[in-house]
């Protein structure tokens, strides 16, 4: 609306009251748009929808399906709209998550049928979406997105993950220094944030649960390497339940979000055990 201050003379021709009244109207009109009388349409926000997987054991049979839409913005993760929902829509929403950097492995999660870490996977990659989220594959679902990881922590320390050294009482009281190649040899494999992506992706760990797995293998390869260790792993890791059960998918590797290359190590170690029998003295 135009405003004119009480000193401003009225144009020549009349005293200024028609003006002020077309004004009014243009006004009107963009506050209400034409001919409506109606507030005009402000322009809604871009939403995204989430299909998530709802599992909740006292009602639910079986997981179903329920859509919530929720704001699109570029700088949100898949994790930032799990917390938009239970924040905002659904507070009986269940899913881990922790740090939000990718380094504590809580959050990882199928999006769109890929094992992926929800924090570092962001909206904008699926255009206007869906995105469907569901639990990890290949574990039992407690409630929504919550799967059973007993079996796989169980994995983990059955391939005794320390440094075992020969002769020697706890506590240890000597140092053992390495170089940088020796600390190279290892490093990659330690590396892994048991985020369990690697499980979820492996089609024999899906097929046959008794399969050591990706990053159990892999973090026992990491002591294998170790300068340090003295430890002999050949009869947990050296049978069909082992590194043999691997078929070399690859899948493991490729969804890794640390690169660690569990594949690669499964590998590797098929070739020393295939070596420990020819010669049954080799160790590494």
């Amino acid at each position: 609306m135009s405003i004119r201050s009480s000193q401003e003379p009225a144009p020549a021709g009349g005293d200024g009251t028609q003006d002020t009244a077309q004004d009014t109207a243009q006004d009107t009109a963009r506050e209400t748009g034409p001919d409506t009388g109606q507030p005009a349409a402000q322009d809604a926000p871009a939403t995204i929808r989430l299909e998530i997987s709802r599992y909740r054991p006292e009602r639910d049979e079986k997981p179903v399906f329920e859509s919530f839409d929720v704001p699109m913005r570029d700088d949100w993760a898949v994790l930032d709209g799990l917390n938009h929902v239970k924040d905002r829509l659904d507070g009986t929403l269940t899913f881990r998550w922790s740090c939000r950097m990718g380094v504590c492995g809580s959050c990882g999660m199928n999006v769109n049928g890929k094992p992926r870490l929800t924090c570092g996977t962001f909206l904008t990659e699926f255009g206007a979406g869906p995105v469907r989220i569901e639990p990890l594959k290949g574990f039992p679902v407690i409630r929504d997105l919550v799967v059973e990881i007993d079996d796989f922590l169980a994995k983990l320390s059955h391939v005794r993950p320390w440094l075992i050294r020969e002769g020697e009482e706890l506590p240890l009281t000597a140092e053992y220094a390495q170089t940088p190649e020796q600390l190279e040899a290892y490093k990659q494999y330690s590396m892994c944030i048991n985020c369990m992506l690697c499980y979820s992706a492996c089609p024999v760990y899906v097929l046959n649960p008794d399969f050591l797995g990706p990053a159990a293998i892999a973090l026992a390869q990491r002591y294998n390497l170790d300068s340090r260790d003295q430890g002999d792993r050949l009869d947990l890791l050296g049978g069909d339940e082992g590194v043999w059960g691997c078929t070399f998918v690859g899948e493991c590797t490729r969804v890794c979000p640390k690169h660690v290359d569990p594949a690669e190590a499964i590998q590797r170690y098929k070739v020393t055990a295939a070596m420990r029998s020819v010669l049954p003295w080799s160790r590494r």
